[in-house]
């Protein structure tokens, strides 16, 4: 079925294709009755504006990019970002703006995208996720001028405003949890170690665990079910082994209590497992998991509402959200006697 066209509603209405645009970009040059007429016209015939022309007139896309820089196979079972692309997109259905999604194969391949998008005016602003350490990205979108807002940080993001929840507080919680409750061998099972927030967390757990006198390992891994399991194997298999391990997702988490229980271990009774960002995989699983907890999609949310304010010409500043609190569930207890 063809797509309705201004020329259609003039032809339509009797009148010329220039008294249509006046009528539906609400400018003068036609009667009220001529208005109203071309409008309920325009809605019968279901046209809507083209975003390539509306681009080209006032230099909006009225859409919104989010490029991911993930194995396809990890983002497709990891809830945290289909939580997060959910309160997006919530948000921004509000005034029906469209989010544009797409996976890149590194962060120079996102890079070109957003010079592209831009170019093209495919887009008014990005959201920038899983900053790194050393990042490009942030100077080539200030270079370009691209209204762009970090979904973490607030360390490493320049001039771009950054919505953001402290990862240092919400370790010094788990820590701290497990020490009251007698641990003092714990492990950490991370993420990537180029990430940012990796970084932010190994620093806090290293932290608190000193100052509270305790052990304290990090094992990378790569947020995936197979590196989580591998990564509890060799902390599980070797020497002094922990009596807590915390996993950066819920989906390491996850497969570190099937790790240990297929070492011949129990969860809580010989170690104890949580992990980050809470979701319903933690319910499913035997025993349920303590975790990590924070509303994931209010936290998109309002990185859209900062997106949607700085595309339209706003100076904003970093939006610190709430930190994590603790979910107590069947995963966490005391160590064994002896421990």
């Amino acid at each position: 079925m063809k797509r309705p066209t201004m020329r259609d509603i003039a032809d339509r209405a009797g009148v010329t294709k220039a008294a249509v645009s006046f009528a539906l970009n609400g400018r003068p040059g036609v009667s009220e009755s001529t208005r109203g007429r071309i409008l309920a016209i325009a809605e019968e015939l279901g046209w809507q504006p083209s975003s390539a022309a509306r681009a080209l007139s006032d230099g909006r896309a009225g859409a919104f990019g989010l490029v991911i820089d993930r194995p396809a196979r990890t983002l497709g079972i990891e809830p945290f970002f289909m939580q997060l692309i959910s309160g997006i997109q919530a948000e921004l259905a509000r005034d029906t703006t469209p989010l544009l999604l797409t996976m890149a194969e590194d962060q120079a391949a996102e890079i070109e995208l957003y010079r592209s998008w831009w170019a093209r005016r495919a887009v008014d602003g990005v959201f920038l996720v899983d900053l790194q350490v050393s990042d490009a990205r942030v100077a080539v979108l200030e270079q370009l001028g691209m209204p762009a807002v970090v979904i973490g940080g607030p360390l490493g993001t320049g001039r771009l405003p950054a919505v953001w929840s402290d990862d240092a507080a919400a370790v010094a919680v788990a820590v701290r949890h497990l020490a009251d409750l007698g641990h003092r061998r714990l492990a950490r099972v991370s993420g990537p170690a180029r990430l940012r927030h990796t970084s932010v967390r190994a620093v806090a757990f290293d932290q608190v665990t000193a100052e509270l006198g305790l052990a304290g390992r990090t094992l990378e891994a790569d947020y995936s079910g197979d590196g989580g399991a591998a990564a509890t194997r060799e902390l599980l298999s070797g020497p002094s082994r922990p009596t807590a391990i915390l996993y950066d997702n819920d989906v390491m988490a996850l497969s570190g209590v099937t790790a240990a229980q297929g070492l011949g271990l129990r969860v809580p009774a010989d170690v104890s497992v949580m992990a980050w960002d809470d979701s319903a995989l933690c319910e499913l699983v035997h025993p349920p998991l303590t975790a990590l907890s924070r509303d994931i999609g209010a936290y998109g949310a309002r990185a859209a509402q900062r997106l949607r304010a700085a595309a339209g010409g706003r100076c904003l500043g970093d939006l610190q959200d709430a930190a994590p609190s603790l979910t107590l569930r069947g995963s966490t207890a005391s160590p064994p006697m002896g421990d």
